[in-house]
């Protein structure tokens, strides 16, 4: 669907039009509503903004320029200026940013009966969750979401290289958040098999995951981006 042509259909979905309306909602929402699971891993919350998100989109579609990108990313800049507004509305602090050398959060670090109990996805679940945000962003819109380093910098407003470095610092935090399954299962030395086909956890090497609606319904692989 080309920016013209969903130009017109958002138009005319301005003016009441019910079947052009569908026809946006139809091509965009689940990808909204991934976007906005995967940034506040909360599924009623994540309904909620996607429904905020179009309702959005409806009232003032003077607010998207083709010109400027694709109407999923602009979808995409408008969850995630949602998500930051739910969290202040909500007195939450939550950091933008952060060390990649920092201690991961002491609520991951568990033991291995916990592995035995098969909580291993729930932990790459939640390793990304608490990501700060414009870490979580990036990789969420590269991994899971399939955008390349452009098309991130247009939807988070920043260049190419602040992206690839978010995203660097995002698995630096990941591998170590996801070290000590790998120590408790194989000793450090050979891959970690994730469940729910989560993909590999590799000795010294980034974490590769799959991403979608929730932590078992999943599509994407990380991977390095290209130079």
């Amino acid at each position: 669907m080309t920016g013209d042509h969903e130009t017109r259909l958002l138009t005319r979905a301005a003016e009441g039009e019910t079947e052009a309306f569908r026809v946006l909602f139809e091509a965009h929402r689940d990808a909204v509503f991934r976007l906005a699971f995967r940034l506040t891993g909360t599924l009623d919350v994540a309904e909620d903004l996607a429904q905020e998100c179009f309702l959005g989109l409806i009232r003032h579609p003077g607010r998207f320029d083709a010109r400027r990108g694709s109407l999923r990313q602009y979808l995409y800049g408008t969850v995630r200026n949602l998500v930051r507004q739910r969290w202040q509305s909500s007195g939450r602090e939550v950091p933008l940013d952060d060390d990649p050398d920092a201690d991961p959060p002491a609520h991951l670090t568990m033991g291995s009966e916990r592995i035995a109990d098969g909580e291993l996805s729930e932990a790459v679940q939640a390793a990304v969750e608490t990501l700060p945000m414009l870490q979580r962003e990036a990789l969420v819109l590269f991994e899971f979401e399939e955008l390349s380093l452009e098309e991130i910098a247009a939807v988070t407003g920043c260049d190419t290289g602040t992206v690839k470095s978010r995203l660097h610092r995002a698995r630096a935090r990941l591998r170590r958040v996801l070290a000590p399954w790998r120590n408790q299962m194989h000793g450090g030395g050979a891959p970690v098999r994730l469940p729910s086909g989560q993909g590999t956890v590799e000795p010294n090497v980034r974490p590769q995951m799959t991403g979608g609606k929730t932590a078992g319904a999943t599509k994407g692989v990380c991977h390095e981006p290209a130079e």
